[in-house]
Order: structure tokens, then C-alpha cells, then sequence
């Protein structure tokens, strides 16, 4: 029999996080879960335990503080045993561009891009190596929508999507599969930390079913998993007009509107 890779999953103890751990568990796979709150990774280690018979670890992390990045890091560089890291940790930005003190965009963009990209760059080279694996990172339809007003926080969940095309073609020819899943307004506990009430949005996904979605994608081997987008082709005409763009691009010379008239 062969034996179900470990799950790492970062902001596990509640909302998405909580709910991936649930999942994987119920498929019988061991997790390690991480985030700050060590009493509720704790209970919900427990609980998992007892409903699944899996192994559940707990490991208490800022990932706002980079100085707790590097134990975290050697950990899914060194555990053979570790082969789906879910790159689900971020918070949602509070107050609009001009009301950012420095020390928030420094941790909004810490948790959103740097901790994020640094997790996987430690683990992808030994997933690379075994031929086998997944990297999962939670992105958001706000980094197509500058419209919404959260400029850091849209801007952080773009460089998601980049990131995880950019490593996806990188990476699936060696047998490593990458995901980026973009959720619209879900019933997380994000909303209350950035200081808006959930319940003010007009619609809002529940977590268990934005994560089932997400899991479809995922068996389907989806680059790009967006659980509220009904239309699919619309993605793909997203994508075929970025490419086509692409091809128009011509380096040797400026476009003829920006030539000088003489």
C-alpha cells in the first residue's frame, strides 16, 4: 500500500486553512498544521485525530515575522514525508491605500508574496527531484479587479497568480503540479481582522464549499481554480487575449504612436 503524502498548511486554524486540514484528513492523509493561534491548531489537531485516525502536527508560526521563516523552510526542505504544501496563510487589507502605515504594508506583503514564495522555493527542489508532489497557493479574484479598492492587498494575490503560472510551467514537466485557487468573498474570519462585517457583502461563498470546489480543481490537475467563475470560457478569453497580446509585442523598436512627429 502505498502511503499518502503529509499535508503542510499554513493559517490553519480557522477558515480555509482549518478546512483544507479537514479535508486532506478525511482522505487519510497526515498534516502539518501552522499558524499563530497554537490553542486552536491544537484543538483541531485533536478533533482530527479522533475523527480520522490521522497524524496531526502542530507548528506555532508568525508568518508575518520572517525570523520564523527559516525553521519552517528546513522542515519542508528535509521531510520526504511532506508532499502538498498548501500556501494558504494571508490577511485582507484594512482602509484604503492612503491610510497604510508602513509597518502594515510590511506585513501584508511579508505574509501575501514573501512567505509564501519562500515555502515553496523550499520545498519545490525536492518535489522537483522525486518527480511528484503539489504546491497549492490560495490567490484571490481581487488581483484581476484594481476596481475593488484594495490596492496591496489585490496586488499581492496578482503576484500569487504570476507566481504560480511562472512555476507551473516551470515545474509540471518535472512532475511537480502547481495550483493557484482564486476565491471571491468566502465566510472567513479575514473579514472581521481587516475590520469589515462579512455579513455587509451582497454575496458570500461558505468556506466548505469554496475548499470542495477547490479540490475538484485540484484532482482535475487545474492550473487555475476560480470556484465562483461560472463562465469558464471567460478565463480562457482572458488568457488567449494575454497571449495574443504577447504577440504583438515587438522589441526592436517603439510602437508607431509613440514615434516622434516630425
Amino acid at each position: 500500500m502505498t502511503t499518502l503524502p503529509t499535508v503542510f498548511i499554513t493559517g490553519a486554524s480557522s477558515g480555509i486553512g482549518a478546512t483544507y486540514a479537514e479535508r486532506f484528513a478525511r482522505r487519510g492523509h497526515n498534516l502539518i498544521i501552522v499558524a499563530r493561534d497554537k490553542s486552536r491548531l491544537d484543538a483541531l489537531a485533536l478533533r482530527l485525530h479522533a475523527e480520522h485516525q490521522v497524524s496531526v502536527e502542530v507548528l506555532q508560526a508568525d508568518l508575518t515575522n520572517t525570523a520564523e521563516l527559516p525553521a519552517l523552510e528546513a522542515r519542508l526542505r528535509d521531510d520526504a514525508d511532506i508532499g502538498i504544501l498548501i500556501n494558504n496563510a494571508g490577511m485582507a487589507q484594512s482602509g484604503d491605500f492612503l491610510a497604510q502605515s508602513a509597518e502594515a504594508i510590511e506585513r501584508q506583503i511579508t505574509l501575501n508574496t514573501t512567505a509564501l514564495t519562500r515555502l515553496a522555493a523550499a520545498i519545490a527542489p525536492r518535489l522537483a527531484q522525486s518527480g511528484t508532489g503539489a504546491i497549492v497557493n490560495i490567490g484571490s479574484v481581487v488581483g484581476f479587479a484594481p476596481e475593488f479598492g484594495m490596492s496591496i492587498y489585490g496586488a499581492t494575490k496578482a503576484f500569487v497568480l504570476f507566481l504560480s503560472q511562472g512555476l507551473s510551467l516551470e515545474l509540471s514537466p518535472k512532475g511537480v503540479y502547481v495550483q493557484a485557487v482564486l476565491p471571491a468573498a468566502t465566510r472567513t474570519e479575514i473579514w472581521q481582522r481587516a475590520g469589515i462585517d462579512v455579513n455587509t457583502l451582497p454575496e458570500v461563498m461558505e468556506v466548505g464549499e469554496l475548499v470542495d470546489a477547490a479540490l475538484v480543481g485540484f484532482d482535475r490537475r487545474e492550473p487555475v481554480t476560480i470556484p465562483p467563475l461560472h463562465v469558464a470560457e471567460r478565463w480562457d478569453a482572458l488568457d488567449g487575449a494575454r497571449q495574443a497580446l504577447m504577440s504583438d509585442i515587438r522589441q526592436a523598436h517603439a510602437a508607431e504612436r509613440y514615434q516622434q512627429q516630425h
